[in-house]
């Protein structure tokens, strides 16, 4: 395919969608033609579009979401079979460890959980399906940005903005590369503190090949077992689920060709969609 056939209004429309999040539950449009970059003229037009379709309502001047959105996410996660390949895998290992266990995968500088087995423990830091935090802080992120492609690693690294969510966050290029090479050697990840204070976490890589296409990772209170202990305790039985997983992946080619989907250079650093004048749109 060229660039002929990308459909810009379409882009255009997941881009309005995307604009709505935890923080910006609700938006005028003039709110979302700033978090979007679009003209206040083509924001509307979006915004009426899916309105009518049923992704979003309004109340007043402020736009919102409705919950017909989660068809999108839905139709991939039962067109893939996510839940049949991994999460009774993913629920074994609450059994034995008793703390949550999920799955998650590279989006663009983040990760996704696609897979979530809780436990009966309180863990502050929610990481539902669908939840996504920044991959240089997190176990899980590092679990799979260990096995890039060392140039797609080092257009990571540029173009990361790497913030300090707690003050023992690594935010340093430099520093973040030599704990990827480790995790590299030793074949898992571990991080304390660096999310969210209290949270200890590991993290072991699905290898097909010489690829990560995804990772899991169990957490617990820091207070209660600090990361050493976490990865001294629980990285065997997070291998042993990787592999379990990996296998079924090879069972389930369409999840297995999503994933690897995952791992080409424009995924981490996408080339912007061509902009067009609201002239040239109208034709």
């Amino acid at each position: 395919m060229s660039e002929r056939d990308f459909v810009t209004a379409l882009s255009r429309g997941l881009a309005v969608i995307r604009a709505f999040n935890r923080n910006r539950p609700e938006m005028t449009l003039t709110e979302v033609a700033a978090r979007t970059s679009l003209s206040p003229a083509t924001a509307r037009r979006s915004l009426y579009t899916l309105q009518q379709l049923g992704y979003i309502s309004s109340h007043g001047r402020r736009f919102m979401l409705r919950s017909k959105v989660l068809d999108l996410g839905s139709a991939f996660w039962s067109s893939m079979k996510i839940e049949e390949v991994a999460q009774a895998h993913l629920r074994e290992v609450v059994d034995a460890v008793g703390d949550s266990c999920s799955l998650a995968v590279l989006e663009g500088k983040d990760v996704l959980y696609l897979g979530h087995a809780a436990s009966r423990r309180t863990v502050r830091m929610p990481a539902g399906i669908g939840a996504r935090f920044p991959a240089y802080a997190t176990s899980i992120g590092r679990a799979m940005l260990a096995y890039l492609d060392p140039g797609m690693l080092e257009r990571y690294l540029d173009t990361v903005e790497m913030k300090a969510l707690t003050d023992r966050t690594v935010t340093d290029a430099t520093r973040l590369k030599q704990i990827l090479a480790e995790v590299r050697k030793n074949g898992y990840a571990c991080t304390q503190d660096e999310l969210d204070y209290g949270l200890s976490s590991v993290a072991v890589p699905v290898m097909i090949g010489e690829r990560a296409v995804a990772a899991i990772n169990t957490s617990s209170n820091s207070a209660r077992m600090t990361k050493d202990e976490l990865a001294k305790a629980r990285v065997g039985i997070l291998q042993r689920t990787a592999l379990a997983i990996a296998q079924a992946l090879e069972q389930s080619p369409a999840l297995l060709h999503s994933l690897n989907s995952n791992q080409t250079e424009p995924y981490l650093s996408p080339p912007p969609p061509p902009r067009l004048t609201e002239g040239r749109a109208a034709r």
